[in-house]
């Protein structure tokens, strides 16, 4: 009978132990080699007729741009919406795996604005990813929704692009929330900060950190 009741506690413990390591977070950066990255690669877009410091700081490590929805486009000719960007220049890329990994955080109030972009797809689309946020919510474009609370916390961000295989994984924390498909192109790179798109907020302001651009190993 103690026999019975030991055999029953160990398969309940193994059981639990299975439980709590498929709960542990991922490492998406497993197998991947990080490349250098330093102020030379990041390309600030904002509006045209503004002091770069009138939207964009960098202050302790962070990242802080900001635009509002009056404000102008990048260039004068633009049909574009406003915008605060960093693009990742010297990493274009048109084949192989590539990873951007960054900390984002995104104030209370900040609504209908893309914060990360991998830029490049088939006409007549622009992006293969575009991260948004709608009233507080994270989404996958308009949607859907990877999670439904995003203000005023840190959060990791981990976006696995593979090109061969047109996927696009997105990671939040060490956890898978979404599998995409490719949207074609051939000629990519990563964008992050704000983007106004449909019903905007007067003010967009998102914070990013701790910024990786990564490979994977061959």
């Amino acid at each position: 009978m103690a026999l019975c009741h030991n055999i029953s506690l160990a398969i309940s413990l193994v059981f639990i132990i299975i439980h709590r390591v498929r709960s542990w977070p991922e490492d998406p950066t497993h197998g991947f080699v990080e490349l250098p990255l330093n102020t030379s690669n990041f390309r600030i877009q904002k509006p045209y007729n503004l002091p770069l410091s009138d939207r964009y700081s960098f202050v302790d490590g962070v990242h802080k741009l900001w635009v509002y929805s009056t404000d102008e486009p990048l260039s004068k000719n633009s049909p574009t919406n406003p915008r605060t960007e960093v693009l990742i220049r010297g990493y274009s890329y048109s084949s192989d795996v590539w990873q951007f990994q960054g900390y984002g955080y995104v104030p209370c109030g900040t609504s209908g604005v893309c914060i990360m972009q991998v830029f490049g797809a088939s006409l007549p689309r622009n992006t293969t990813l575009q991260l948004r946020v709608y009233n507080g919510s994270l989404t996958y474009y308009g949607a859907p929704i990877l999670v439904p609370n995003i203000y005023n916390k840190w959060f990791r961000l981990n976006v696995i692009h593979n090109v061969n295989a047109s996927t696009v994984k997105i990671y939040i924390d060490g956890s898978l929330k979404y599998v995409a498909p490719g949207r074609g192109g051939n000629s990519y790179y990563f964008k992050f900060g704000v983007y106004g798109q449909d019903n905007e907020s007067h003010y967009m302001e998102s914070r990013w950190k701790d910024i990786k651009v990564l490979k994977k190993c061959v």
